[in-house]
């Protein structure tokens, strides 16, 4: 799944749970927005307690050039904390070591097959 569809089944859960799971109350717009904005800061303080400078300056620049794959790391990074994988803040080198993880399981490889057929040679009446 991705980052976004978790967001959204955790925004509805939050608020079945709130709203005693009558489900009948929509949340306003500004209640969505707070709503995202709590989760957003969750997300950056779970990352910053797991991530040193340099592999946050790292997840950051990745984020700019590549969004969806930043989010698969976001998400998986914020898994393992939850989880009790990570115990000390990762550097760059670990995160690195993630981002190849990442890449190989997205990464596939794609093979085109050309069927070539057999010339007529009966074109060749020059």
């Amino acid at each position: 799944m991705a980052d976004d569809e978790l967001d959204a089944i955790r925004a509805r859960r939050m608020a079945e749970l709130q709203g005693g799971g009558g489900g009948q109350n929509m949340p306003s717009p500004e209640e969505q927005a707070e709503r995202q904005r709590q989760m957003s800061d969750m997300k950056n303080g779970i990352l910053s307690q797991v991530l040193d400078q340099s592999a946050r300056a790292r997840l950051n620049t990745i984020s700019l050039a590549k969004p969806e794959k930043a989010k698969m790391i976001e998400g998986m990074l914020m898994q393992m904390a939850q989880s009790g994988q990570i115990q000390n803040k990762l550097g760059e080198d670990q995160l690195k070591g993630l981002l190849e993880k990442v890449s190989e399981r997205t990464n596939k490889k794609t093979t085109v097959n050309f069927k070539r057929r057999g010339l007529d040679d009966s074109d060749d009446e020059f």
